[in-house]
């Protein structure tokens, strides 16, 4: 039989907690978002709809300048799901950290609230094992943060300098620095990963011969940066085993 599990409030809070950079850095870049939709013709409920159903940044500004350029739909889903296509290693990933006794429900909820951001929040987390209550502050917290801003920029799309709106773009790769350095400073493993993972990035996107979507680029990035994590720093077991 299945242990039911019940949301611990201080958990919750400890993963809203944990969540705040990223929601201060989720607000301007939904913010552009927004901005961007609102400039292109798309329909305020479009644009808002999109970041509560898709909440996906990379792929929604994809989609977004797809929809203004009158891209087929089935063009934009299936590009949308390659961008996306990371999703599955990050949550696959991440199951195996959450506590056990979760029901299938709620881990397709929690997959839903996974985004790189909050991917590595939690799994630079200390914890043994994640409490459902915290990774699931943590999904809100980004959750709401990104919700608010593409709202906040459909409603102010007209006010704002086009300056203003172009630079906070910047503001995604910032935040993800800002994640990623103070953990690399404390694990050489962590270091290897991500500089195999760029590296990969940085050849597949340059060498002439090579021509891959960015879905596809970072997938293959992805599983690069993790293989060499996997052979050169694996996770021991217990002495006792």
């Amino acid at each position: 039989m299945q242990k039911q599990l019940t949301l611990n409030e201080n958990q919750f809070v400890a993963g809203m907690r944990s969540g705040i950079p990223i929601a201060i850095g989720y607000i301007p870049i939904a913010l552009a978002f927004g901005l961007l939709a609102k400039s292109g013709g798309v329909p305020n409920h479009v644009a808002v709809l999109l970041s509560m159903l898709v909440f996906a940044g990379a792929s929604q500004f994809v989609a977004v300048n797809m929809l203004i350029a009158g891209i087929n739909p089935w063009q934009i889903v299936i590009t949308t799901f390659i961008l996306n296509f990371r999703h599955f290693l990050m949550s696959s990933s991440l199951a195996l950290r959450l506590e056990p006794g979760i029901s299938r429900g709620m881990l397709s909820l929690l997959s839903f609230g996974i985004t790189d951001e909050t991917f590595s929040v939690a799994s630079l987390s200390e914890r043994d094992k994640l409490p459902l209550s915290y990774v699931l502050g943590l999904a809100v917290t980004g959750y709401g943060a990104w919700n608010l801003g593409t709202i906040a920029g459909v409603l102010v799309a007209s006010g704002l300098p086009p300056l203003l709106a172009d630079s906070m773009g910047i503001a995604l790769y910032a935040m993800f620095i800002g994640l990623l350095v103070p953990a690399a400073v404390k694990s050489l493993p962590l270091v290897m990963v991500a500089v195999t993972a760029m590296a990969a990035r940085s050849l597949l996107r340059w060498l002439p011969f090579v021509d891959i979507s960015p879905g596809w680029e970072i997938i293959v990035c992805t599983i690069l940066g993790a293989g060499v994590g996997a052979i050169f720093y694996p996770e021991r077991g217990d002495d006792n085993e």
